[in-house]
């Protein structure tokens, strides 16, 4: 072979490896792809909330009048009997006189008593004459008797005699008054706290509503309160409750007897419990990134022995799971691999090496499974999350999966 055929030859193969090189670059590369297999096992679609413990039965005993609180001897925690003592309150202490108010004050006394020495000084002047006029009535009785004079004159003396003796009790009446404004004039001196600070009266006395423990004391040490002020909760810690503020959206899917796990409570396994009362009313709530939320009370009994949860106690943070639908046996795919195709559902199925498109029809779905109802079988690889880079018969590549 001369050198001019050896030179075409190379000048040849030169191109075909470059026209076969450009053409399996421009081929389509397969697209790596995460797998899982449609497999059958336990579904349970749940919603799940943040709940918070409290007595089911709680007693809140405020103060009934306003007065002066003696020092709680109770602590929390502490059992307490129906009609047992709890809280007893003392009348007002008085205040302390300023200088005026003082000066006021016995200004006042003196008043008064002035007026009760005018007052004395009156009744002894209407008794001297009242007995003058009980002297001259009995004079023109006897005159009247021996026919001296008139009956007329007689009535007079009569009427005379008893208007003396009722001017002498008003001013007795008077006399009495006086001394009451006399003893409430000295009483505003004789009773400030500068004066008697321990001084106190009738008691009120707060009584247990029932038997239970102390759950909360509001006030502890002794003090002013006014009436309608909160002393002391009560009830049983044995009794409880749960309380979950759930999205009203999701509160429309429980019922009464709805199960409930609870989780993170602080035990070694999971409470279970059921709904007792989903409230009709709700209420808007900000959350923590500032968005208004409808929320609803769903309240929650426990039903696990009371033995597992005796350590619990009023207004403790648990996990509440409800449980909405539960299959033991059921055909499943990851939720990710689902999408929408039109009205219907879809996903990707790997065969040979290649995504198939195939339809299918979903049944439950929780967050990260969904049950397949028709169109897959058991077993069946199906590409985990795919993205827009797949398409139908085209080459896939397992990156990873079951």
């Amino acid at each position: 072979m001369n050198a001019q055929t050896r030179r075409r030859v190379f000048v040849i193969s030169v191109g075909v490896v470059v026209a076969a090189a450009l053409a399996y670059g421009f081929l389509p590369k397969p697209v790596p792809v995460d797998v899982a297999k449609a497999a059958r096992g336990p579904l349970r679609v749940t919603v799940e909330e943040e709940g918070r413990t409290r007595v089911r039965d709680r007693f809140v005993l405020s103060a009934p009048v306003a007065g002066y609180l003696r020092r709680i001897e109770l602590n929390a925690g502490d059992r307490v009997k129906k009609g047992q003592q709890v809280a007893l309150l003392e009348p007002l202490r008085s205040t302390v006189l300023d200088p005026r108010s003082r000066a006021e004050a016995e200004a006042a006394v003196s008043a008064a008593r002035a007026t009760l020495d005018a007052g004395q000084e009156r009744v002894r002047a209407a008794a001297a004459d009242a007995e003058y006029a009980r002297d001259r009535e009995a004079r023109m009785a006897q005159l009247a008797k021996d026919g001296y004079i008139a009956k007329d004159d007689l009535d007079q003396a009569v009427a005379e005699s008893k208007k003396t003796e009722a001017l002498r009790l008003s001013s007795e009446a008077a006399v009495t008054a006086a001394k009451a404004d006399l003893e409430r004039a000295e009483s505003v001196l004789g009773y400030s706290a500068a004066e008697h600070p321990a001084a106190s009266g009738k008691t009120v006395v707060v009584h247990a509503p029932v038997s239970g423990s102390v759950l909360k004391l509001y006030r502890e040490s002794e003090g002013v309160v006014i009436a309608g002020d909160q002393l002391i909760d009560i009830g049983d810690p044995g009794s409880l409750e749960v309380k979950v503020e759930l999205l009203s959206a999701d509160a429309v899917k429980l019922k009464k007897g709805t199960p409930v796990l609870f989780e993170r409570w602080g035990g070694d396994r999971p409470l279970e419990g059921r709904v007792r009362v989903v409230e009709p009313a709700g209420f808007t709530k900000v959350s923590s990134l500032g968005v208004e939320e409808q929320r609803v009370n769903v309240i929650v009994d426990i039903t696990s022995p009371f033995e597992l949860w005796r350590r619990l106690g009023d207004g403790y943070r648990l996990d509440a799971t409800f449980i909405l639908w539960e299959g033991r046996d059921v055909l499943q795919v990851p939720a990710s691999a689902l999408f929408r195709k039109g009205d219907d559902w879809a996903l990707f199925t790997v065969e040979g090496r290649r995504a198939k498109l195939t339809a299918v029809t979903v049944g439950q779905r929780n967050g990260l499974s969904a049950e397949i109802v028709k169109g897959l079988q058991e077993g069946a690889v199906v590409i985990a999350s795919p993205d827009d880079n797949i398409r139908d018969g085209g080459k896939v590549k397992v990156r990873s999966g079951t």
